[in-house]
């Protein structure tokens, strides 16, 4: 159970960090709400990804055991896709750039906005959703500890986000700079691994 949970953590922090419509949304609340308002919007995820995740894994539960090797490579792939965009994405961070308010507030949005975002759907078919089913076909704890990981991981560093850009704007870019880096590097290390995993 524990390299499932340990996983769930590292492809938790990843989600959590890269830049997309979510993160973007809720950096703005924080910053035009103050944190307060705010903080709830971090359960976003949970609130939208069960539908998502029924989906996908599904559709995966479906496929045969060889064609998952496939599935193996395509998120090695993409995860190393990923690993390289964050990557420039620290590297071409501006500490200085000013963030846009948004009118939108409030829970239900956050959750429409994630459930809208083509990541999640991209990220649980070819990434965590692969991960999940093996885990799960070998003990449903693994793939509970999966979740119980990913979760974890995403709605605390969402919640940092949230906290870090809301009360403390001189230190909310850099801290947003550096989850960035180490997203990067835990991206490589996982993309790296499904790699292994597809191949051998």
């Amino acid at each position: 159970m524990w390299i499932y949970l340990i996983q769930g953590l590292g492809f938790g922090l990843a989600a959590a960090s890269q830049p997309g419509p979510l993160q973007t949304y809720l950096i703005t609340q924080a910053v035009s709400r103050g944190w307060k308002k705010s903080l709830v919007n971090a359960l976003a995820p949970l609130v939208s990804d069960g539908p998502i995740i029924l989906l996908c894994v599904s559709i995966l539960s479906q496929v045969p055991d060889w064609f998952q090797r496939f599935l193996y490579l395509g998120g090695g792939m993409f995860i190393l896709y990923l690993a390289y965009g964050t990557f420039k994405s620290w590297h071409d961070f501006d500490v200085n750039a000013p963030q846009a308010e948004s009118k939108i507030s409030g829970l239900p949005k956050a959750a429409m906005v994630n459930a809208l975002a083509p990541g999640a759907y991209i990220f649980w078919t070819l990434v965590t959703g692969p991960i999940l089913v093996a885990g799960w076909r070998e003990s449903p704890v693994n793939g509970i500890g999966f979740l119980a990981g990913f979760y974890i991981a995403m709605i605390g560093t969402l919640a940092a986000i949230i906290l870090t850009f809301g009360s403390a704007s001189k230190l909310g870019p850099k801290f947003n700079r550096g989850l960035l880096g180490a997203s990067s590097i835990a991206l490589l290390g996982f993309g790296l691994y499904q790699l292994w995993r597809g191949l051998f």
